[in-house]
């Protein structure tokens, strides 16, 4: 048997890792980006959470429309129009997806950055529950525990705070459905046109939004201000017009991340945004951390290091079978 040179072993192994090695990459530049966004949408303020998050839809179809250009994608996305499971499929992760981006969008305009970093740090503890929901797994005894370490430091939250952080819990949730419908269609759309077509099925929607809110629609704009876009400043309409760019690039990262990811890597790498949302909130916009929530978050970081400690240990393999033994033909040799 003839042994492959150290230059073709090198280079199978470039093969194997240059694509996980760009997923990671992506995922991390993806979540840090979105650990910042709090800022980006409390300086667009006083524009409300509708307002922004339909700017945010309306601003990413021309910045598809220039990727699909670029890329050379109008044909595939044309294509995803034609098969309506596909289609189905991406615009249930797109809806998903713009509830997860108002739910954030309140958050970091309300004072509660912090509660939204809670609901991305026990998402990848919903990430498993989702995998035992919809793809059948079974838990293994750590997770368990962390599931229940988590259980235990969302009781404590609410007994304390005096509420149940439905913010941080609609978030993880949001997020962990669309991870997994993403993840679901990574093979049949590639992320240009996958960014496309949840855009173009929301536009319609954020169009509807921004009209409501225009005719003082209370429900949507409480406080009765309309459109505020293009009333503030030239820098104020120049930032909100960029949200486009500011929620495509993450996004497609995170696209291409997730084909080249499993979904539990993808769950290791959220950490980045957390992170960084948590020291946003505490740090420069001052939320209060009393000593009841720091309790909480520090239960629901003793789940994210028992998750982490599971991950770190690979599952043992069942023994495969032995080879069913073949009746040979007569005449065969």
């Amino acid at each position: 048997m003839t042994r492959p040179s150290p230059d073709t072993a090198g280079s199978d192994a470039s093969r194997v890792w240059y694509p996980v090695a760009i997923g990671a990459v992506s995922g991390a530049v993806a979540y840090s980006t979105w650990g910042l966004l709090a800022i980006y949408f409390y300086v667009l303020q006083p524009a409300g959470p509708v307002e922004i998050s339909a700017w945010r839809i309306v601003f990413s179809v021309p910045v598809a429309a220039v990727l699909l250009t670029f890329t050379h994608a109008w044909g595939r996305f044309a294509s995803v129009f034609r098969e309506p499971r596909l289609l189905l499929t991406i615009m249930l992760g797109a809806l998903f997806l713009v509830g997860n981006w108002l739910l954030f969008v309140i958050a970091a305009t309300t004072g509660r950055v912090i509660d939204a970093s809670l609901g991305y740090f026990i998402n990848p503890i919903v990430t498993v529950l989702m995998g035992v929901v919809f793809l059948r797994e079974r838990l293994r005894p750590l997770q368990w525990v962390a599931v229940g370490v988590a259980t235990v430091a969302m009781l404590e939250l609410s007994i304390a705070m005096g509420s149940v952080p439905w913010m941080g819990i609609l978030l993880a949730v949001t997020f962990a459905i669309y991870s997994l419908v993403k993840n679901r269609t990574a093979g049949a759309v590639d992320a240009p046109t996958g960014f496309a077509v949840e855009v173009t099925a929301l536009a319609p929607l954020a169009v509807a939004a921004l009209c409501a809110v225009a005719v003082g629609s209370t429900s949507l704009d409480p406080t009765g201000r309309g459109i505020v876009a293009g009333t503030v400043s030239p820098w104020h309409t120049v930032a909100l017009s960029a949200s486009g760019i500011i929620t495509a690039v993450p996004l497609l990262l995170f696209a291409t991340a997730s084909r080249r990811l499993p979904l539990s890597y993808l769950g290791l790498l959220q950490f980045f945004t957390p992170i960084l949302q948590f020291l946003t909130g505490w740090a420069v916009l001052g939320e209060p951390m009393p000593l009841a929530r720091w309790w909480g978050f520090g239960l629901v970081w003793i789940a994210l290091v028992i998750v982490l400690v599971d991950l770190a240990f690979p599952r043992p393999r069942a023994p495969r079978a032995a080879p069913r033994a073949v009746p040979r033909h007569p005449d065969a040799p």
